[in-house]
């Protein structure tokens, strides 16, 4: 998405808040946006390929027109591929680019199908093109950005979120979310997935507007499917803000309405999503997140980039059931060098988000899990920080431990 210089933003201590008539925009705004960057001389370690340990690790090379995104939402389709999803994408013809310069953007969704063989990990995208140009993996008339799938009784359920591009110039990301829906694919066997089918289940009319993203995370578990949609209301003298728990019956998943049901804090679930009743399950307000149940520990691990400096930390928290409680947030990985000052990679307009982990990766303890940062300087400008360097607006690799 394209932004201008002008802030839509207040700060509340190191933290990101909505200004008044924001909160719309505030959504994804620091933490799910799409921007765009490219320095190979500066590009950070990024694990990829085989680790020391043998183990097969994303890794995300500029190729087959695709010059980096972000998002990068994972899951394993069978025993041998794992579908990733990005968000807006810088696209060029041309290999073997140095910067992004001149370089076109596909607003909406890109995929890439990867898989792990004896020489590691690799990865292929899987660009839609009308005539000579890119263009979105859904959405021909819409602009549609990808959140959490889930498979569910043998069929493939990629969440989106509907975007509107707005006329108000003042705004730093001038966009808003205007619905929801999920793209349903019955057969996904073809190796390109641009062979696939799909129609849509619109969940437009069944979510409230205080949620701005309704799968930020998505679970399938016992008799349903679980979401942590990010929320956000504001009202005089009231604010709630944070990621709820919303669940639909498994059986009711292609038909929605009226089946959608919130967390309360009293441990009771509803129809009726109110902010003097809703229960906020994890409070860092995270628009990409994932939780995953680790069976060796027991338990289901939430992983997101807090909101706190930028996008400084990366961050987990551990429970017994998908509705918590949830432990304290503990540090996976601080600080994130491309947000800190200290670092070689830091610019004043950086900023970080989508944190999340790909437990298809994951092993022996270890947390595997990505990244983006983006910048808050205007993208249109010919020879902005993120047009001129490739390291930003890509997914960033990481491995750690849970302490």
């Amino acid at each position: 998405m394209l932004t201008d210089n002008s802030l839509l933003f207040s700060r509340k201590g190191n933290r990101f808040r909505p200004s008044q008539g924001g909160r719309e925009v505030f959504v994804i705004l620091c933490f799910f946006l799409a921007v765009f960057a490219t320095s190979c001389a500066t590009l950070p370690t990024v694990s990829g390929g085989p680790s020391s340990a043998g183990r097969c690790l994303p890794s995300f090379p500029d190729k087959d027109g695709w010059y980096g995104g972000d998002g990068a939402y994972s899951i394993q389709l069978d025993a041998k591929r794992t579908l990733w999803l990005f968000g807006d994408t810088f696209v060029a013809c041309e290999p073997h680019r140095r910067d992004r310069i001149g370089m076109d953007v596909v607003l909406g969704t890109t995929v890439g199908i990867s898989t792990c063989s004896e020489k590691g990990f690799h990865i292929g995208y899987y660009l839609k093109h009308e005539g000579a140009r890119y263009v979105s993996f859904f959405g021909s008339e819409e602009w549609l950005w990808p959140q959490d799938p889930f498979i569910l009784n043998g069929i493939l359920y990629i969440p989106l979120l509907i975007v509107r591009p707005t006329q108000e110039t003042t705004n730093v990301f001038p966009f808003t979310i205007s619905g929801h829906k999920f793209a349903r694919i019955k057969d996904f066997s073809a190796s390109d997935p641009r062979e696939w089918q799909y129609d849509y289940i619109d969940l437009s009319p069944h979510i409230p507007r205080e949620i701005s993203a309704f799968a930020a995370t998505s679970v399938v578990y016992g008799d349903y499917v679980y979401f942590y949609p990010l929320y956000a209301h504001q009202s005089a003298g009231e604010s709630v803000v944070g990621n709820i728990l919303a669940r639909i019956p498994a059986a009711k998943i292609e038909k929605p309405a009226g089946a959608i049901e919130y967390l309360s804090r009293d441990g009771t679930w509803t129809k009726d999503l109110r902010p003097d009743k809703v229960k906020i399950v994890l409070e860092d307000f995270a628009s990409e997140l994932s939780v995953r149940y680790h069976s060796a520990l027991g338990k289901w691990v939430a992983v997101y980039l807090s909101t706190f400096n930028k996008g400084s930390r990366l961050v987990y928290q551990m429970a017994q059931h998908p509705e918590g409680p949830w432990s304290p947030p503990r540090v996976l990985l601080e600080p994130i060098p491309e947000v800190d000052p200290q670092s070689a990679l830091y610019d004043p307009n950086n900023f970080c988000y989508a944190g999340k982990e790909h437990v298809e990766f994951s092993d022996d303890g270890k947390i595997v899990a990505t990244y983006v940062c983006n910048s808050f300087e205007d993208v249109k400008k010919p020879d902005s920080f993120i047009r001129r360097h490739l390291f930003l607006y890509r997914p960033v690799v990481r491995e750690a431990v849970l302490n």
